[in-house]
């Protein structure tokens, strides 16, 4: 389905209840399935990658089709792999063919993972024997993706002898890998971060009721949106101040768009101001996801800011970096904006409507796979959605 999106006044007052966290939700799930103890998660995201891995988890299929979720056929490639006496072929859209899987199943496989390659070696599917893992010392290359390391991590206690994990290369999405030790730790696993080195020793996840926080990631199209907004009184349910999520940066780097943020009673409210202090270099290298809603603000707001850190989109659900070039070079001809099956690049174009006028944003369903009720949030803040 295509929308067209249009904003007839630029004046953006609402209040939004963002999704939950897709990404907290995830290693939840997982740890929830490792868990000998039952606890209840509350306020789990609802989002396609979410429910994706939520059903694979309780399948009793030996196929396991993820779609485009690419945490979760990440997350299930290490967790299927220890569970005993079970096959599976794991598999995904084409997209996820060719998205690299190689140092993961590499790394299982030193520790004992019964992992092989069903079609293009080093890409899914894969065909997992679930066996016992005794676990121990590898080295993986840390400059392709922070989830391979949170894959492996979470995973590391249920193994024998634990891991000790030593990266090498230039590790991207640090604070991905933070989030999964801190949510390790919120239910009773110890671990050692030392340099290039993290050891986690064999221990027991402890059960405990937990709520997921709102998502920042989500945060940031709203941020997009009050930088390019004539007046904004935006207010977001759900965030915490004190995130674990690494994209809760995106209230300093907005702040120097103009955007004055407040945190009170658990929301936070923008505002937009002229205090502008635009910087020569931004590097995401710890929260690559807000490279889309970061770039075309900067562009609509004609800003020449460098971002650098973005060596890891590539692999994504597209090239995020080509295709954000391709499509805003079409915004002073056709306004006709491709998706490329990526959720990401239509909440980054759609708030552009505010600078350029009424856009066609195309397979507008896509955003179903990180923020499903985004269209409907949309209308709340003023814009026009037409089919």
């Amino acid at each position: 389905m295509n929308y067209k999106v249009s904003h007839p006044t630029k004046i953006v007052n609402c209040e939004i209840d963002l999704p939950s966290s897709k990404s907290i939700s995830n290693r939840l799930l997982i740890i929830q399935a490792l868990c000998k103890q039952n606890f209840e998660i509350n306020n789990l995201s609802n989002s396609n990658d979410t429910n994706s891995l939520k059903n694979a988890l309780n399948t009793t299929e030996n196929t396991i089709d993820v779609g485009a979720a690419g945490t979760s056929f990440r997350f299930l490639t290490s967790y299927l792999s220890t569970q005993k006496e079970r096959e599976f072929i794991l598999t995904g859209t084409d997209r996820m063919k060719e998205r690299p899987i190689q140092n993961l199943a590499a790394a299982l496989q030193m520790l004992g993972a019964k992992i092989s390659y069903l079609e293009k070696d080093g890409f899914p599917p894969l065909k997992i024997k679930g066996t016992t893992i005794l676990g121990g010392e590898i080295t993986i290359d840390a400059s392709i993706s922070s989830q391979f390391i949170s894959s492996l991590l979470l995973i590391a206690p249920t193994l024998a002898n634990g891991l000790i994990l030593n990266i090498s290369g230039n590790l991207v999405s640090k604070s991905y890998i933070q989030m999964t030790l801190r949510l390790m730790n919120e239910f009773g696993v110890n671990h050692c971060w030392d340099e290039n080195k993290i050891v986690v020793n064999q221990q027991n996840y402890i059960g405990k009721n937990y709520t997921i926080e709102a998502d920042w990631s989500a945060a940031t199209f709203w941020f997009e949106i009050a930088s390019l907004s004539d007046v904004c009184n935006i207010k977001l349910n759900g965030l915490q101040q004190n995130s674990i999520q690494g994209d809760a940066k995106a209230k300093t780097i907005f702040k120097d768009f103009g955007i004055a943020p407040v945190f009170k009673d658990n929301a936070l409210t923008l505002t937009n101001n002229n205090n502008k202090n635009f910087q020569k270099a931004i590097n995401l290298i710890d929260s690559p996801d807000m490279y889309q809603s970061l770039k075309c603000t900067l562009f609509a707001l004609n800003k020449p800011t460098e971002i650098i850190g973005v060596s890891t989109l590539k692999d994504k659900e597209t090239d995020r970096v080509t295709a954000v070039e391709n499509e805003l070079k079409k915004l002073s001809t056709s306004k006709i904006i491709e998706t490329y099956k990526d959720h990401r690049m239509a909440m980054s174009f759609a708030p552009l409507s505010l600078k350029y006028g009424e856009l066609t944003i195309k397979n507008s369903e896509v955003v179903s796979k990180s923020y499903p009720d985004f269209w409907q949030d949309l209308s709340r803040a003023g814009f026009i959605i037409r089919s």
